[in-house]
């Protein structure tokens, strides 16, 4: 009974050394590390590829309701807190009423918005948006809108001179875009040149882009051709070879200083009611 005893309590003994011993050459626990929020990744050529507007379950800026769907792009950039100046212009032209019907229109192709922050605005001449007339506000905005939704590596699928809502002028709309590498767009207007500078928001049939500058079409920017100023009646008050009748305003021809019809009329006139009356009185 003792000898069991004995080796029980030696057994327990080296339980405990080799637990003590274990413990003090176990490297400590190193304190967890904050966890670091990761930026928006960017493609090489520095465009943040992330869009600044997430794409909501139903692929639409608002929750479903039980009424129809509705697409609202004026909140859409609302959410993207850095085109004020745009959804204004919108706005005042109504012309957001008119994308907004697009996007719902069955057979639509979808739409491409290429949007200027404010920041490019800014950089406008000072008073250039109050100068347009509302003719050119509407096709200034139509000119930053292609009629098909287009994501960023489907812009080289693109033929210049493109086509924008503002009409198909080559000359004073044209809108040429360049690729380079699937992931960097840049256009040229005649009158600016402009990047894709990032994604604003992007689902199956609304694609918004955010370019660093207003694509002034050369519609806007040139001075309209002026109408031919109108030919100077012809000067009759020195002619005096035409003579004008006065009670029908025809003019009538004298030559060699002879009288007009008029003036003949009238003498022979005269002289018959005197003959007439010399031989009364005879």
């Amino acid at each position: 009974m003792v000898m069991q005893h004995s080796l029980f309590l030696l057994c327990v003994s080296l339980v405990l050394v080799i637990v003590t011993t274990s413990a003090q050459h176990s490297p400590a626990a190193s304190p967890s590390l904050p966890t670091v929020p990761q930026s928006p990744l960017a493609s090489p050529s520095g465009m943040n590829t992330v869009p600044l507007v997430p794409v909501s379950p139903d692929a639409a800026p608002t929750p479903a309701t039980p009424k129809a769907a509705t697409f609202d792009i004026a909140q859409i950039l609302s959410k993207a807190k850095r085109f004020s100046v745009l959804i204004r212009l919108l706005k005042t032209t109504q012309l957001i009423n008119q994308l907004n019907s697009q996007l719902l229109t069955s057979g639509s192709g979808g739409l491409t918005i290429l949007s200027p922050p404010d920041s490019a605005f800014s950089k406008l001449k000072g008073g250039f948006l109050n100068s347009l007339n509302d003719r050119q506000k509407v096709e200034l905005l139509q000119f930053h809108t292609l009629s098909s939704f287009l994501s960023i590596s489907n812009f080289d699928t693109l033929t210049n001179p493109v086509q924008t809502q503002a009409g198909d002028d080559p000359q004073r709309l044209q809108l040429n875009i360049t690729t380079y590498g699937g992931s960097q767009v840049s256009m040229s207007t005649g009158a600016v040149n402009a990047t894709i500078t990032g994604t604003v928001y992007t689902d199956n049939k609304l694609a918004i882009y955010e370019v660093d500058k207003v694509l002034l079409p050369l519609d806007v920017v040139l001075p309209k051709p002026k109408a031919p100023a109108p030919k100077p009646h012809a000067d009759r008050s020195g002619d005096s070879n035409k003579n004008m009748d006065d009670d029908s305003g025809i003019p009538v021809e004298a030559s060699g200083g002879c009288m007009n019809f008029n003036s003949v009329h009238v003498k022979w006139m005269s002289f018959v009611v005197l003959m007439g009356g010399a031989m009364i009185c005879m």
